[in-house]
């Protein structure tokens, strides 16, 4: 007996759950737009080295540019490299012959120097964005790339402290504290006077990105019976899936980076004024000496699904006889550690960083290069997150028929597969490229979706927390890694297609080493852990059965000898 009969007495997955569910999915809606806001607020808008003066500069050598359009305006200015202005250099001095017909014109050892006066950005695809702001191009250009590094190491640092922090203050707390933070600080973020004003308010939103999503999850995980966490998982999942979607719509729609961040943030505010109306976790509650309080959230639950009569049966001696072995296995301290100390539990944390590190590294790898498609940014965005619909729904029928562990397995190698194939593509068939990322991306974040509901069911109560933690530290630092390998391509064009899906073909191997949680209960301590899915008990009853046939038989020499002796006696005899 454990919480999870419990559950199954006061209602099962029931009106609470799902009032509580929906609630805790809907800031996923924006959880998307925080993570890849990078592609529009750091977008880059076409540019070319800013030409000041132009009227007074034609004048004095008898040009009039009354009659020549931009383009030929341009090409006096602004060399051109394979038929397209550069971006980075202008010519010393205007070069009005190029205006007129280049057939047959030396445009070779014109004099360039670099962009003295700034650039001119066009405002077509984007109005203003963090780039066009402080003038992040040319030599400037990895601040473009940093500032999302810098954003996915808060995220990081996040999961470090919110993991802790949520197993000693409740998830409740934690949770709360998160909707504000992000509120507060991203709306901040779109009042940055500098560049580095924006880096801090960037990072402590990704603190607080992480909060919300570790804290939400054990929310979730800890409230529903055994056999609803896969549809809740993945039903939760599409929350983020239309938040690509809608992302895509207000980025359109407001094409300023300021605007955007308060736009995606803002919101966070609500969240936080209507989740006074969670509950905390029952299953934390017990384990941290507060049962009362445990037993008050189980009788709100019961009474919400419709199951009062369980009110008087669900007593505190009813509920701690329930939870017996947990209470004893919470009066020990657990650190992440503990994750690595014994066997089972180091073999799941190893895999389990495995998966967590490629599954980001892959998704990230893909989703925040947008712009070398050439197709509309805001149409790239809207089929990345369309794309997830088909994918999370094969992946809602895998994981309930064939399993968590085979599921993600599948999901990373068809994600590396697919970006492998891109690597035997020529750049001509830019179409066909973007099908095959597309698909790729779909399965990278399927595996998301089975990651986050294998690891919650992976770890015990008492250290589930920590554990999310402890794992998703690397997705963060493959998030992080993720945009440095796009250097790579100037080594050679298909390198960072072969890191990325070289990455997700490791990992779906790495899977295949974890045991199967279909179906099975939540463990709630680690000893659980350690008897489900250790190979140890299996080989002691082995080595006692042996053992006992070796008895037997002994007896059985003993007694063949002792007849025979018996025998031999009586024949001297």
């Amino acid at each position: 007996m454990g919480f999870s009969d419990i559950l199954d007495d006061i209602g099962g997955f029931g009106r609470f759950q799902w009032i509580h569910v929906t609630l805790l999915s809907l800031p996923g809606l924006l959880m998307a737009s925080q993570n890849l806001l990078n592609n529009f607020t750091a977008g880059i808008p076409a540019h070319h080295c800013a030409i000041p003066n132009i009227t007074k500069r034609a004048i004095y050598q008898n040009v009039t540019v009354e009659h020549l359009s931009t383009n030929q305006l341009l090409r006096a200015f602004i060399p051109q490299e394979s038929s397209k202005f550069t971006k980075c250099k202008r010519y010393v001095e205007p070069q009005w012959h190029l205006t007129g017909n280049l057939t047959g014109v030396n445009i070779t050892g014109l004099e360039t120097e670099s962009c003295e006066d700034g650039w001119t950005y066009e405002k077509g695809e984007f109005i203003n964005t963090i780039v066009s702001e402080w003038d992040l191009v040319c030599k400037l250009r990895p601040l473009k790339q940093m500032s999302q590094t810098i954003y996915m190491g808060g995220v990081l640092s996040g999961a470090i402290i919110f993991g802790g922090l949520s197993d000693r203050f409740g998830r409740k707390t934690i949770l709360i504290w998160s909707y504000f933070q992000l509120a507060v600080l991203g709306t901040f973020a779109s009042l940055a006077p500098s560049y580095l004003a924006y880096c801090t308010f960037r990072f402590l939103s990704g603190m607080a990105v992480s909060g919300i999503i570790l804290n939400s999850v054990s929310l979730k995980v800890e409230w529903i019976p055994t056999k609803a966490r896969t549809l809740v998982g993945t039903l939760s999942s599409f929350f983020f899936t239309f938040g690509q979607m809608v992302l895509a719509g207000i980025a359109y729609s407001l094409k300023d980076w300021r605007k955007l961040h308060v736009a995606v943030c803002a919101p966070y505010f609500l969240f936080a004024i209507y989740s006074w109306w969670y509950s905390e976790s029952a299953r934390w509650l017990v384990l941290n000496g507060r049962s009362a309080d445990a037993l008050k959230q189980i009788h709100r639950v019961a009474r919400m699904n419709g199951k009062p009569e369980m009110v008087d049966k669900l007593t505190l001696e009813v509920l701690e006889s329930h939870m017996k072995r947990e209470l004893e296995s919470s009066k020990n301290t657990y650190t992440a550690y503990d994750l690595l100390r014994r066997p089972v539990m180091r073999r799941i944390s190893i895999c389990l960083l495995v998966l967590w590190f490629s599954t980001s590294f892959a998704y990230y790898g893909l989703a925040m290069d947008m712009q070398k498609f050439g197709v509309s940014i805001y149409t790239m965005q809207l089929i990345f997150g369309a794309v997830d619909i088909p994918a999370k729904l094969m992946a809602l029928f895998l994981l309930s028929y064939l399993g968590r562990r085979i599921t993600q397995s599948i999901c990373l190698v068809m994600s590396a597969i697919f970006i492998f194939a891109n690597i035997f593509i020529s750049t001509e068939y830019q179409t066909v490229r973007t099908v095959l990322a597309v698909l790729g991306k779909g399965f990278t974040s399927s595996s998301f979706t089975c990651v986050y509901l294998f690891t919650g069911e992976l770890y015990p109560t008492v250290i589930r927390q920590t554990g999310l933690g402890f794992t998703s530290t690397m997705s963060r630092i493959g998030s992080m890694a993720a945009p440095a390998v796009l250097i790579l391509d100037e080594v050679w064009p298909s390198l960072p297609s072969i890191v990325y899906g070289g990455a997700a073909l490791i990992a779906g191997v790495f899977a295949l080493f974890l045991p199967e949680t279909l179906n099975v209960p939540l463990p709630e301590t680690v000893d659980d852990v350690e008897e489900k899915w250790s190979k140890t008990p299996q080989v002691q009853k082995q080595t006692e059965k042996e053992k006992e046939n070796m008895a037997l038989k002994d007896v059985k020499d003993g007694v063949e000898e002792y007849e025979d002796g018996k025998t031999s006696g009586l024949n001297a005899l």
